[in-house]
């Protein structure tokens, strides 16, 4: 992957009214239909965080779908997990209700193999997203599904911190600037809101740096903050390691969050300095 600059876009924030999500009156499609997907665009949000040149980090999206399902050629129901990987310099998102009325398009729908879902899938989704977006299709019984309690790392939630702002404050993230470490922290209390239904986004974050030590009591009350803001997943992470570079000034810096599920879907960000940072593909028990 490639750092690109970002492409150029007059689309303002008006284009949320449009999306599926949030719209009382949805009509659920069980036949195969790739227009049901709906893209945002990535610029939106990088404008505010000052992102108007090439992005500054690497990474993926890496989304999984519980709820995929469609007929081989006898008309007998197959299901699968899907692994769908967006990377971070595709030119949009995709609008999560949208992606979900796509996948209930394949329910009645019949193919050939898993092979040709998984190929139909890419390129629908590759097309839609302006870059490269990658499909496996997973048996449920594949050993990578397992489930595994937290992310590995010094969790922070223990700390005895006092706790009274909810809306994001950069202000809490400081660093020893004479002392040079390297270490992953990680932490259950991520919360957000979706930017359009306002309903509540949970997550685990893990922050792997090497740099300035980051003051931990300082990190977790800056996660907190997040408990008020309105953004999309993939937005949250994004102002979070930017945040933590412009704050903090690590060498190297990865940040990775794994929401937990909503409507048979999981989406799960990871930006990084490191072009082949890995996102923990294991489910985590939350």
């Amino acid at each position: 992957m490639t750092i690109n600059d970002s492409p150029d876009s007059n689309v303002s924030s008006d284009i949320l009214s449009d999306v599926p999500l949030g719209q009382a009156n949805t009509k659920y499609i069980s036949t195969y239909d790739s227009s049901l997907l709906f893209p945002i665009p990535r610029k939106l949000k990088r404008d505010e965080l000052g992102i108007t040149g090439p992005i500054p980090f690497y990474g993926a999206d890496l989304w999984t779908a519980y709820e995929c399902s469609w007929l081989n050629n006898k008309g007998k129901p197959q299901v699968s997990l899907a692994h769908i990987r967006f990377l971070a310099d595709s030119t949009n998102i995709i609008e999560s209700k949208s992606f979900k009325l796509y996948l209930n398009s394949f329910n009645q729908s019949v193919f050939e193999s898993v092979n040709a879902v998984q190929d139909i899938m890419q390129k629908d989704l590759s097309s839609v997203a302006g870059g490269d977006v990658f499909v496996e299709l997973l048996n449920i019984n594949d050993k990578r599904l397992q489930v595994q309690s937290r992310y590995s790392g010094i969790n922070l939630d223990d700390l005895d911190i006092t706790c009274d702002v909810y809306n994001v404050k950069p202000e809490y993230l400081t660093a020893n600037k004479q002392k040079i470490i390297k270490e992953v922290l990680c932490s259950d209390l991520l919360k957000s809101n979706c930017l359009v239904t306002n309903q509540p986004d949970w997550a685990s974050i893990s922050i792997s740096y090497e740099g300035p030590a980051i003051e931990h009591e300082g990190l977790l009350r800056y996660i907190v903050s997040f408990r008020e803001h309105n953004e999309f997943h993939e937005q949250c992470v994004e102002r979070i390691f930017m945040d933590i570079m412009q704050r903090c000034c690590p060498i190297e810096l990865t940040v990775q969050a794994r929401y937990t599920r909503r409507g048979g879907l999981d989406i799960n960000p990871l930006r990084s300095t490191n072009l082949h940072a890995c996102m923990l593909e294991q489910r985590l028990v939350r």
